[in-house]
């Protein structure tokens, strides 16, 4: 029998500030497609509970890397 193993590591907004260095407004508005800094690529967050949200790591490290692609061309 074969055995699956997740490893997620879900990130609240104060983990997301640190390692993006954006600001709570800024990641929110990256978020809502009604606001002019709307970016359809950063991670949407995960609705854990009905009060909390979070962010898998990886698309944040993936969204990073993104980023990174984008200012080498």
């Amino acid at each position: 029998m074969s055995t699956i193993e997740y490893q997620y590591q879900v990130l609240n907004i104060t983990a997301v500030i640190g390692i993006t260095a954006l600001s709570r407004s800024t990641i929110y508005a990256l978020i809502n497609p009604k606001s002019d800094y709307y970016d359809p690529d950063f991670p949407k967050p995960i609705h854990l509970t009905q009060n909390r949200v979070g962010w898998l790591s990886q698309e944040i490290n993936d969204w990073l890397e993104l980023k990174i692609a984008q200012r080498e061309k």
